[in-house]
């Protein structure tokens, strides 16, 4: 059994509560280098060299597992040397330390910020503004969409980014709490999982196999979270049996394990569908109808929606402080 000090838990809870409380006040300044930019400049240069230099599938893959446990290790090696480093100058540079680089993997502040910069041009009917807008934040073609498809592509990535953005590397965290190791080599982990999937977990060539074992992994690792918010959401819907019904029978249908999940969970407690027809770079893809249409998508259900997020970060952080601070 691991034995958590004291002053590991002080540290643990004084780092959850500050992290939570820049993220929400804060979020990511545009003019800070931030975690993921420089993971992602890693990925990009071992992946611009390896596909010009590998071409068999096989060694392709071999790369892959090599980008993908590297990254994702060396993310969580450097998070815990950073706050090893800080400790050795004061505590308190080491809880300063730790919260901002804890609060740099949670995106909640972000995706809302993203959502309202949106959502703002519509209200007043600029439609253009608000494709473009829109265009920043997804992988969709936005030039052609309608009013009701952007709210629909809206509603779609603040709940699907709920999971990997917020919710997830939150679980990891709290899970690094619990540890000698802390949460922040925990969270950075995760996050380095989650920017690896983002930026060579396709299917589509050239990252068919480079990209396999990333995208495999980071499904392994939100699994789990992605489970805990669906029975976080029905539980604070007050109708658990009947989202759990909603989600059972739409969520399997979409490819990701946990996107669906994710959406659909939220599309059953605020009562909207999302799914079906998107365009990506020219070409048409439907997706899985999820939820049932029982409201059309409104900027006040985007809202409910990140309200939603907002009081589910917020138990989860209440019950692992709690849990911590009665250790």
């Amino acid at each position: 059994m691991i034995s958590i000090t004291p002053w590991t838990n002080n540290f643990a809870i004084a780092g959850l509560a500050i992290a939570s409380l820049l993220d929400y006040l804060i979020g990511d300044p545009w003019n800070w280098l931030h975690p993921v930019q420089v993971i992602g400049w890693i990925i990009s240069r071992y992946t611009h060299f390896t596909l010009k230099l590998l071409k068999h599938p096989l060694s392709l893959r071999i790369s892959g597992v090599i980008l993908g446990l590297g990254v994702i290790g060396g993310s969580g090696v450097a998070g815990w040397l950073i706050v090893q480093a800080a400790g050795w100058v004061h505590w308190s540079v080491a809880i300063a330390v730790s919260s901002i680089l804890l609060a740099s993997c949670f995106a909640g502040r972000s995706l809302r910020t993203a959502a309202q910069d949106v959502l703002q041009p519509l209200k007043t009917g600029d439609l253009a503004t608000a494709r473009s807008k829109l265009s920043l934040y997804v992988g969709r073609d936005t030039a052609q969409l309608t009013e009701s498809e952007i709210l629909r592509a809206v509603f779609e990535t603040v709940t699907e980014n709920a999971t990997d953005g917020v919710m997830a590397p939150l679980f990891w965290a709290i899970i690094g709490a619990f540890t000698p190791i802390g949460s922040v080599p925990f969270a950075l982990a995760y996050k380095a999982a989650s920017t690896l999937d983002s930026m060579v977990g396709y299917r589509e060539a050239p990252y068919t196999h480079l990209g396999w074992f990333s995208a495999r992994l980071e499904d392994y690792l939100t699994w789990i979270p992605c489970r805990l918010m669906v029975l976080t959401l029905s539980l604070l819907s007050g109708k658990p049996k009947y989202v759990w019904q909603i989600c059972c029978r739409d969520a399997p249908q979409d490819p990701s394990p946990n996107a669906g999940w994710s959406e659909c969970a939220y599309a059953a407690v605020v009562g909207v569908q999302v799914g079906g027809v998107n365009v990506y770079k020219g070409t048409v893809k439907h997706k899985p109808l999820l939820g049932d249409s029982i409201h059309p998508i409104t900027p006040a259900r985007i809202e409910q929606a990140m309200e939603l997020t907002r009081w589910m970060f917020l138990i989860w952080v209440a019950i692992a402080i709690l849990t911590l601070w009665l250790s």
